[in-house]
Formats: C-alpha cells, sequence, structure tokens
C-alpha cells in the first residue's frame, strides 16, 4: 500500500466519530422542538373522508359523513381498550359539557359490550358515536392509534389533528383559537 491511501485510512476512524457526532447533535436538537410529536396529516385542509358507519347505540342505523355537515364536529377516536383514551376522557367530558361544539365518538377496532361498558363506567361526552369495528374506515382517516382527534368545519373540511390524548392546553391553545376563527366566518383557514 502506498503512502496516500495508509493516510487517508488514518483518518477514517475519526470522519467516523465526527459523522456521529453530527448525528447525536441534530438528534438532540430536534428533540428539544416543542413540536417534536406533532404528526402532520394530509387531511388537514382537505375533505374529510367519506364514510357510513353504525352508531353505538342504535342498531341497525348508519350515519354517513355527509350527514354531518352543516355544522363543525370534534371526532375522538377511542377505544375501550385504549389506556391513554382514559386519561384524556376527562378533559373531553368537560369540553364536551361547554357545547362548543358537536363532539363526536368513533370507536375504534372494539367489542360492542366493551364499548358500552365502558362509557357507562366513564360517562358518555358524546353527542354520537360512530363505530368501526374492524376498522377499515380508519384508513382513509390516517388512524393508527388511539386516542386522536380531529377537527372537522361544517363544510367538511378536516382543520386540526392531535395524535395522543387532547389535554387542557391543547383545548385552550390550539382546538379553542380554530374555533373561534371558525366562528368568525369566511376568513376561517
Amino acid at each position: 500500500m502506498t503512502e496516500a491511501p495508509r493516510s487517508a485510512m488514518r483518518w477514517l476512524p475519526l470522519a467516523v466519530v465526527a459523522a456521529l457526532g453530527l448525528l447525536l447533535a441534530a438528534g438532540i436538537w430536534l428533540s428539544a422542538r416543542p413540536d417534536r410529536e406533532a404528526l402532520p396529516s394530509p387531511l388537514i385542509g382537505r375533505p374529510a373522508p367519506s364514510f357510513a358507519l353504525p352508531v353505538l347505540h342504535e342498531a341497525g342505523r348508519l350515519v354517513s359523513s355527509d350527514e354531518l355537515k352543516g355544522a363543525p364536529y370534534l371526532l375522538n377516536v377511542w377505544g375501550s381498550w385504549c389506556p391513554e383514551c382514559r386519561v384524556e376522557h376527562p378533559v373531553l367530558t368537560r369540553f364536551a359539557e361547554t357545547k362548543r361544539i358537536r363532539v363526536i365518538g368513533y370507536n375504534w377496532k372494539d367489542e360492542h359490550a366493551d364499548a358500552v361498558r365502558w362509557l357507562e363506567q366513564y360517562g358518555n361526552p358524546y353527542w354520537l358515536v360512530l363505530v368501526d369495528y374492524e376498522g377499515k374506515a380508519a384508513i382513509d382517516w390516517g388512524i393508527y392509534g388511539a386516542p386522536e382527534t380531529f377537527l372537522v368545519d361544517a363544510g367538511g373540511i378536516v382543520r386540526w389533528k392531535h395524535v395522543g390524548p387532547v389535554g387542557e392546553a391543547e383545548i385552550r391553545d390550539q382546538l379553542l383559537p380554530l374555533l373561534d376563527q371558525l366562528d368568525a366566518g369566511p376568513a376561517a383557514p
């Protein structure tokens, strides 16, 4: 081996350590961002996916996405099997009691009896509870876990998505300002 390749090989470990250091620094910088858990949704600003889903408490009744148009609604994805849904439930219940907007439950991949029992035990804050037993409609919404929450405006356009439990801060800092914008009229985003 000539002198030039040997000299380059001497610097290889240093280059690897420098690259790892840069990756570590980038990871630290990204983890310091307050929105690091935010997942962008391709649905924001687009029509909510069409669906026709059964109603939990009314056997044989289907509700379509078209029937929900005309007034905004908050669609909350939950399941009796979801521990984080239990965490957000009291916050969601207090918000629903304000009657600021229709809060619609989207019971996802749950057994009927378990969902009913869960609502009986913890209370039912929902204006309506839709069920997606097999999770087929959830695919169009981009739902991959629970809880997830969507704000849909009166025209059926998705305006907001939150992944994880909705807390007081999300309602105060994100949801209420968006509702104020929707109430203000056509200038809303």
